[in-house]
């Protein structure tokens, strides 16, 4: 479900779990990535993609309705826990939105540094208004900290879909590129900011992000 390659001083997470959804194993699985990251000698940077049509779909809904629903609170902590964990990575992170980003899929790319998506296929959207589900304070928090007012308002009240151009006139993504080119570039990225300080950019990102961290992190009222 998880496969963590190196390519020189650029780590890839690909993530195989076809839509990608989180439930328990795949929490699990994507935290033991992000530990032999954090564990690397550096220099180091990270990325992560999908494969085929999604990045991430989010919560795994099926899961938590059936088999997870005993343990509905503690996972959703468990979901914010890992989104803070990615914000405040200590190395230069990018995601490489190779399709759908939806709900906490694409609140997993805001946590990262930046985000290079596919221009011309593959959306980025928060549904939850669709869907009939609140979002959980941590959410919100990760969304306000890196949108701007107006776009996280449009975003979760309309549940509009942005392909890769328009996520990127709005703030959402860096830069939209073809399909083939959405991977290399976000590995150039990456690499390109390689070589900075761990120690340094992790409490340069807690101070940046204080607030929200403090949200996800379930130390602070939303």
């Amino acid at each position: 479900m998880i496969e963590l390659e190196r390519r020189d001083d650029v780590f890839v997470l690909h993530l195989r779990g076809g839509e990608n959804r989180f439930n328990r194993s795949f929490l699990s699985e994507l935290n033991r990535a992000l530990d032999q990251v954090e564990k690397s000698s550096p220099p180091a940077a990270l990325v992560t993609t999908g494969e085929g049509k999604f990045y991430s779909n989010g919560l795994d809904l099926a899961w938590l309705g059936g088999e997870g629903s005993d343990r509905a609170g503690p996972f959703l902590a468990e979901v914010h826990q890992l989104f803070a964990r990615v914000l405040s990575f200590p190395t230069a992170t990018v995601a490489a939105v190779n399709g759908h980003a939806f709900a906490g899929g694409g609140m997993l790319a805001l946590a990262h540094d930046f985000r290079v998506m596919r221009a011309d296929r593959g959306y980025f959207c928060l549904p939850e208004i669709d869907l009939g589900l609140p979002l959980q304070p941590g959410m919100t928090a990760i969304i306000r900290a890196r949108l701007s007012a107006a776009t996280a308002h449009e975003a979760i009240v309309t549940g509009r879909r942005y392909g890769g151009e328009e996520a990127t006139r709005v703030g959402i993504a860096d830069e939209a590129v073809p399909e083939e080119q959405v991977l290399p570039r976000a590995v150039e990225r990456a690499a390109a900011l390689a070589d900075k300080d761990r120690t340094t950019l992790a409490a340069l990102k807690e101070g940046l992000y204080r607030t929200t961290l403090a949200i996800l992190r379930g130390e602070a009222q939303g």
